[in-house]
């Protein structure tokens, strides 16, 4: 359908939304808002319409206007006044997974590049050791070395930050962690192209490290180290890579829009991915501080619990939200 048979067939109903709108948002009755059927059938088809807008290519104009409209509709619905820890957990139960299956290609693609060039140089490596030093300086891989002999006194630490206390490392871990989701998302500004990189660089890296320390001898210290905090450290680098994929496509082929709308359009969902992203990378520097650096816990419990946490990642995206209307 064009445009302005879209427009005409619908006109009517968005100005009766917008009447609504603007009266409820005067009363703000939120307690009668969120029992009523009827907005909220009106707000999920003017959803619809906006999707629809967007997949045709509609003007800027028509798009923007749909947008506020449905913003302001959002507004009205998720609104609880003093009730941030609800809307919290609304986010993470529901919004965040949801908002992580609605990019699966971008989150494959992602994922793919990340995993694949961490394997492929894994293997590398392994079979030909000195081919780490053509990503790490000797120095780095001495360092590789000491944090995870069998018998460090916190294993995965630089040495200079051996003796730190768990706090101190638990600090280090968020800095560095977000320091690097962070790279990976912003490089999609560069038309993805420093996304791609950063996914890649990472992987090759990791990689090294993984095949240099199994083939040294050290992968029964290397591996329980990493199998716990890696279900979310990992996760959360390819799900910032999917997002700066994202504003990286949407720069590349903006379709009819202007490449501000189509950047405008596009960091809306990533702006709730890296949100989600930042929760996951806590959660694994809180494990990497805490249970992963310590030397007191046997690697077959370590291996257990690294398995529990990557299956209950996978069912946590695979799974939680479905009940709930996916976020606009």
């Amino acid at each position: 359908m064009r445009q302005t048979p879209f427009e005409q067939r619908y006109q009517a109903e968005w100005a009766r939304f917008s009447e609504q709108l603007s009266a409820l948002e005067k009363r703000t009755p939120t307690s009668t808002l969120e029992h009523s059927k009827a907005f909220v059938a009106s707000y999920r088809r003017l959803c619809q319409h906006l999707a629809l807008a967007q997949a045709r290519g509609y003007s800027p104009q028509l798009i923007e206007h749909l947008h506020q409209l449905t913003l302001r509709g959002h507004q009205l619905i998720y609104r609880h006044p003093g009730n941030i820890r609800q809307r919290l957990l609304g986010f993470l139960l529901a919004d965040f997974p949801q908002l992580v299956r609605a990019e699966w290609r971008l989150v494959a693609v992602a994922s793919a590049l990340f995993y694949g060039s961490l394997l492929v140089m894994g293997l590398l490596v392994y079979y030909t050791p000195d081919l780490v030093y053509s990503l790490l300086d000797p120095a780095q891989v001495a360092n590789m070395e000491s944090m995870y002999r069998p018998d460090a006194e916190r294993i995965g630490a630089l040495p200079e930050r051996a003796s730190s206390q768990d706090w101190q490392m638990f600090g280090y871990y968020i800095r560095n962690n977000i320091g690097i989701a962070f790279q990976t998302f912003a490089g999609g500004l560069l038309y993805g192209l420093g996304t791609l990189f950063f996914l890649l660089f990472n992987g090759l890296n990791i990689g090294a490290v993984a095949g240099y320390l199994t083939q040294l001898g050290s992968g029964s210290t290397f591996w329980p180290f990493v199998v716990g905090h890696g279900a979310f450290e990992l996760t959360a680098i390819t799900l910032a890579g999917s997002a700066g994929l994202k504003l990286g496509w949407a720069l590349v082929a903006p379709g009819r829009l202007r490449r501000s709308d189509a950047l405008r359009h596009a960091a809306k969902p990533c702006v709730g991915m890296i949100a989600g992203v930042f929760v996951l990378l806590t959660l694994a520097a809180f494990v990497e501080a805490y249970w992963s650096s310590s030397a007191a816990l046997s690697p077959t419990l370590k291996y257990s619990a690294g398995a529990l946490l990557w299956l209950a990642v996978g069912g946590y995206f695979g799974l939680a939200g479905r009940n709930r209307h996916a976020p606009e």
